[in-house]
């Protein structure tokens, strides 16, 4: 099920952005099979295998990949695949046996993603770092937080999972359509800085026109307007507002019991001080449900800035099937929507097990070779 179905990926385990990638693309619906190493690998956060979300609608087998005769078992499983995805250093893959020119040697048509930070090539593709280094290059860093405040820390969201993941998945899918036509496969080079920096775009339009200042805090959409923040509630809960448009400002004003006049011209930003005093005092009078119950669902663009945990809670996404429940846990559903080629709802994380082999290699081997593989001992489990 999913628009994506008949896609088939092989994914080289890694962390971040890569499992993201192929969970998008597993999510609508592609065959992914996960090469996991063989030997567990300490990432600094211990969690049970079901916990590991990213690792969803997917099948895994365990491979020491410095052993040829594994190598040789990829180089197999990818002549009958469409893409694979690698998030290693750059140079790595290559030196395993497994890098572009093996493999689409091997398979000529095969789109062969790769994930990493600085991307690879440049005077930073060998260095290590994390997603804070990446949008730090990019100037995106230096432009969230408050005025008169460091920069603040985003989730790695901003980076790892849009940046990159999404930019990947993204390359993917048109170099994928592409080979469908011209019969060829290529790389794709997803760096995190480039995805990033691309987000970015309008934000360099308006540094290019004039129209950002660059201290933090200081312009409509970046915390500087009253109009466009969070506020704490009389039970000290927050919500959030941004009616941007003149006519959205003056409802919620209006809602607010603010005079206009009190605050003066909207967009002036000589009046925001003193506009953000009265919103904090106006929304002091009420809780957090108070003012729900008053402001949701009208034009004053209001939310309450609910936790991960309340949010699958929400009247709204309860509605849309915004969340799903996999194995007692409650997670994100596929996304987007499709009004003909629906995903199916996701299955658990799969660890690679000894017992699993057949049907992981299910439908990407015949029969009689998937028993050469399990019989070999070349394949392995990796229990998470």
């Amino acid at each position: 099920m999913g628009p994506l179905a008949g896609v088939k990926i092989i994914e080289l385990a890694g962390i971040g952005p890569g499992p993201m990638a192929a969970t998008l693309l597993a999510d609508l619906g592609a065959t992914v099979l996960r090469i996991e190493r063989r030997e567990a690998v300490e990432l600094g956060v211990k969690k049970e295998f079901k916990y590991n979300l990213m690792l969803r609608n997917r099948k895994a087998i365990a491979l020491d990949l410095k052993d040829p005769q594994a190598v040789a078992l990829v180089l197999d499983l990818l002549k009958d695949a469409d893409g694979l995805i690698e998030g290693f250093r750059p140079g790595v893959t290559e030196r395993l046996g497994l890098g572009p020119e093996a493999c689409l040697e091997v398979n000529p048509r095969l789109v062969y993603g790769r994930i990493t930070g600085w991307g690879q090539t440049g005077p930073l593709a060998h260095a290590a770092g994390h997603d804070i280094n990446y949008i730090a290059l990019t100037g995106v860093l230096n432009a969230i937080g408050r005025k008169g405040q460091l920069p603040s820390i985003p989730l790695a969201l901003l980076g790892d999972m849009s940046g990159g993941a999404l930019y990947l998945a993204i390359g993917m899918l048109a170099a994928l359509l592409e080979a469908r036509q011209s019969g060829q496969g290529q790389v794709v080079d997803a760096a995190i800085c480039d995805g990033t920096a691309s987000m970015a775009l309008g934000f360099f339009g308006l540094v290019a026109s004039g129209q950002w200042k660059n201290e933090r805090g200081s312009n409509v959409i970046d915390s500087g307007a009253h109009f466009y923040d969070v506020y704490a509630c009389k039970d000290d809960q927050l919500v959030s507002v941004g009616p941007i448009e003149g006519r959205f400002h003056a409802e919620l004003l209006k809602q607010l019991d603010i005079d206009p006049a009190a605050i003066g011209a909207q967009q002036d930003p000589r009046n925001w001080p003193k506009a953000r005093e009265l919103f904090a005092q106006a929304f002091k009078r009420r809780t957090r449900e108070e003012w729900c119950a008053l402001l949701e669902g009208t034009d004053v663009c209001f939310a309450p800035v609910l936790s991960f945990a309340e949010a699958p809670e929400h009247p709204h996404l309860k509605a849309r099937g915004t969340f799903v429940e996999v194995n007692g846990i409650q997670q994100p559903a596929p996304a987007p929507r499709f009004s003909r080629t629906a995903p199916a709802v996701p299955t658990a994380p799969q660890p690679a097990t000894l017992a699993g082999i057949d049907a992981a290699l299910e439908g990407w081997l015949p029969i009689a070779e998937i028993g050469r593989w399990r019989d070999s001992g070349v394949i392995g489990e990796n229990l998470g």
